[in-house]
Formats: C-alpha cells, sequence, structure tokens
C-alpha cells in the first residue's frame, strides 16, 4: 500500500507545478493579471466594535431603512478568513441579510500565536463567543439574538445554544459537523484513532499548521483542487468577471490561519472520534453541553454535495434537541457553495431570511413570554432574563417554578438540584429577589 504522507507530498508538489503554469501564463495575460490585481474581498463597510485578545467584533453599514430588532451574529470557523461569507458585493451573505433588514454582526478570530496553543472550546465558546454575544445584545437592546454559525462556526455555536438558551432567540447552522457515526464524511476520516491521533500533530506543532489543514482538505477531491480548476481558469482567462471569481476564491484558499492546539485535539477527540456533541455528552469547563437546552427554533442548512461535512452529519442533530420548531433546507451545492454560487443566493438565502424574520418579531414573543404565569398567580420563572423553556422545567421539576419560591432559596441547594452552576443560580435568585421584594 502506497505511503498516504508520500502521496500527500506528490500531490503538493502537482499544486506547486500547477501554480507555476498558472503564474506563467498569467504573465502572458496582462488583462487578467490586472484582474486579478483589481480582485477585492470583504467590501460591505464595517466597524469593529469589540476586541479581545486576537478576536474582533464587527458590525456591518445598515443597508436598509428599517431594520429587524433582532441581530444576527455570524460565528465563522477557526479555519480560514470570515470574509468567504462577504467575498464580493452580488455574492455576499452579510450583504443579504444586510438587504433583507438584518442588523448584522461577524466574529473574526485571527490567528492565534503560540501562547494561544493551550485555548480550548470552553474559551472560545464560554468566553470569547459569551463576551461576543453579550456586546450584541447590549446594542441591539435584546435579551436574546440570533445566532447564524458556519461549519466548525456552527457546531460552537451549537455548544453555545445548550449552555447559554437564555441569550439565543434562533439558532442558524450552515454546514455544520454535529454528527459523526459513519455519515460517510472525508473528515470522519480523522475520527478513527487507531490511524490519527491529534496529539501527533500538536506535540509537533504547537498549534496546528494552516498548511497541514489545507492539504488534507485538498485532498478531498484532489483532481479538482490540483487539476480541474486550473483547466476552467484556462479556458475561461478572457472573461473578467471568471478571472475576478477566481482570484478572490484563491485569495481565500490561501489565506489560512493556525488553529489554536488544544482546542484541535478536544475537537477531533470529542466531536469526531467520540461524537460526544451528538451523543449528549460533552462538557465544556465541567459543564454539560446539553442538547435539551435547545428550545429555540433551529435552522440547519446543508449542502447536498458537501464533501466535507455530508447532510448525513448535519441532520439527524434536529431529532436530539428539545425544540419543536426545527427545519432543514437542503441545497444542491457544495460546502463553499452555500455562500458563494449565484445559485445559493438567489435560491436559498431568501428562504434563509424569510425563516428567520418569521421568528425574530419581538412583540409577539415579548406578549408570549409576559403572559407566562404559575397555577397560583404568582409570576412564573420564564419572566426572569436567563430562563427559557428548558431552565423553567427543571426548576419547576425542583420545586422552585415560581419568582417567590426562587427568591428564598439558597442558591447552592437549587444548583445542585438543576445541575448548573450556582453563580448562574445566583443571578436568578437576585433578580427573584428584586421582584419579590
Amino acid at each position: 500500500m502506497r505511503n498516504p504522507y508520500t502521496a500527500t507530498l506528490d500531490l503538493q508538489r502537482q499544486a506547486w507545478e500547477n501554480a507555476a503554469d498558472v503564474i506563467k501564463r498569467s504573465a502572458e495575460m496582462p488583462g487578467a493579471n490586472e484582474t486579478i490585481a483589481e480582485s477585492e474581498v470583504g467590501e460591505t463597510p464595517k466597524e469593529i466594535v469589540y476586541e479581545e485578545n486576537k478576536l474582533q467584533l464587527y458590525h456591518y453599514e445598515s443597508q436598509t431603512e428599517e431594520q429587524h430588532d433582532v441581530p444576527i451574529l455570524i460565528v465563522y470557523a477557526l479555519i480560514n478568513r470570515p470574509y468567504i461569507l462577504d467575498l464580493q458585493p452580488d455574492r455576499s451573505v452579510v450583504r443579504t441579510l444586510l438587504e433583507n433588514g438584518f442588523d448584522v454582526y461577524l466574529i473574526d478570530w485571527n490567528e492565534p500565536s503560540q501562547l494561544d496553543s493551550s485555548l480550548r472550546l470552553h474559551d472560545y465558546v464560554n468566553r470569547y463567543m459569551d463576551n461576543c454575544v453579550d456586546v450584541v445584545r447590549k446594542r441591539s437592546d435584546q435579551d436574546s439574538i440570533n445566532l447564524l454559525g458556519y461549519c466548525m462556526g456552527g457546531t460552537m455555536s451549537t455548544m453555545y445554544a445548550a449552555l447559554h438558551p437564555e441569550k439565543v432567540r434562533n439558532l442558524g447552522l450552515m454546514a455544520a459537523g454535529l454528527c459523526f457515526d459513519e455519515t460517510g464524511g472525508v473528515l470522519e476520516l480523522w475520527g478513527d484513532d487507531e490511524y490519527f491521533d491529534p496529539e501527533d500533530v500538536t506535540d509537533t506543532f504547537g498549534n496546528v499548521p494552516a498548511e497541514f489543514l489545507d492539504v488534507g482538505f485538498a485532498l478531498m477531491d484532489p483532481v479538482e483542487n490540483y487539476v480541474t480548476k486550473y483547466v476552467r481558469f484556462y479556458d475561461n482567462v478572457e472573461d473578467e468577471d471568471f478571472v475576478g471569481n477566481f482570484a478572490r476564491m484563491e485569495e481565500w484558499l490561501g489565506d489560512g490561519i493556525d488553529v489554536a492546539g488544544a482546542t484541535f485535539e478536544e475537537f477531533i477527540e470529542d466531536i469526531y472520534q467520540e461524537n460526544r456533541l451528538y451523543r449528549n455528552e460533552l462538557e465544556l469547563g465541567g459543564e454539560h453541553v446539553d442538547l435539551e437546552n435547545i428550545d429555540m427554533p433551529v435552522l440547519n442548512i446543508v449542502a447536498h454535495y458537501d464533501h466535507l461535512i455530508p447532510p448525513a452529519a448535519s441532520k439527524p442533530f434536529n431529532d436530539v434537541v428539545a425544540s419543536d420548531d426545527t427545519t432543514v433546507m437542503e441545497f444542491k451545492t457544495g460546502h463553499i457553495g452555500m455562500s458563494v454560487s449565484s445559485r445559493s443566493h438567489a435560491d436559498l438565502w431568501p428562504d434563509v431570511c424569510a425563516w428567520f424574520e418569521e421568528r425574530s418579531q419581538v412583540e409577539a414573543h415579548a406578549d408570549e413570554h409576559a403572559a407566562v404565569e404559575a397555577d397560583d398567580g404568582s409570576s412564573s420563572v420564564q419572566t426572569l432574563d436567563g430562563i427559557g423553556p428548558a431552565y423553567e422545567e427543571r426548576l419547576a421539576d425542583a420545586g422552585y417554578g415560581t419568582v417567590a419560591a426562587l427568591a428564598v432559596a439558597d442558591a447552592e441547594t437549587v444548583a445542585g438540584a438543576v445541575n448548573l452552576p450556582a453563580s448562574r443560580v445566583e443571578s436568578w435568585i437576585e433578580q427573584a429577589q428584586s421582584i419579590d421584594d
């Protein structure tokens, strides 16, 4: 059997040869060269509204006079740059959302340094993401917001929604890796601990190099990534629009970022190899990522031809969450195509925007929330900030289903009864006491 590492190096060498050939031919085509040089990415106007470590939180400039009250926070993967969601004006998820009246924010993780190699999923989800969500909540004056997570960002958004359900109004997932149990995805090969140990990588590099990941992803479809796309480029070199699109995509593909070593290990071992998220066995920072807490509406967007995250690695997730409002939108495109293809923006994204709009009516939600009362006439704990139906049910089962009962309770006792951190329960008790007084 051929050594897989030798095969990888051979394909990488072939890629360099192809790239050199493209450069040589491009030198003979000044028109194409000029188009490539002038191609810009991520052009939608934005401002940085929050920074922490390497992270930057972007807020995009509104493109409509009226906006929906509930904003959308886009959570991208820790791999590659998030401008794939704003690649060019006519193929921009960000711009499409803006044009449909949404207030849009996006997390740019940027590249971790070697000092960040010990960062874990707990840090990204419960610290960085939570801080960004709180910034968006405060700026929009909303108790809960919409999340839209792409690829690994969708997996992390799922974790966040399970740990902080009170802050998530609607959960949107794009090509999110959620269930890895013989789904047929190429990445599932990484889930076989007999052949792959992520510690071998992190022991060697610390953070996982972008080049290592790029080769792995490219090998999922080597003929397309190393041969066919260059042939298409030759055939369309006089088409200015094609050349511009090609240049933008190549810029993004070559603009990978390293992944924090500890997070890479945890993701491979817990998500791929052990399938703990889907099995409802995952813990972050000592807290159970309980899928029973995901009781908000869930939109699962999958790409029919996705070799990285096939539909079978996403769709079954809707059946294991507590929400009774789950939707699957399956579109005939690939992993990247759902965000950059013209067909996706014409036929998929209008449906996505309509889904979010229908579930982002603040007035109706607020009236429903305020109407929740206990049988004895006292206020239900759902009237407190941070408590949704899932937590309300836990508290009620433990005998703390009303504001009055929670106001006189002991935080440690309640925390033990409902399996939650005492610090979270303390904030609820403080609210209950202020109301009860």
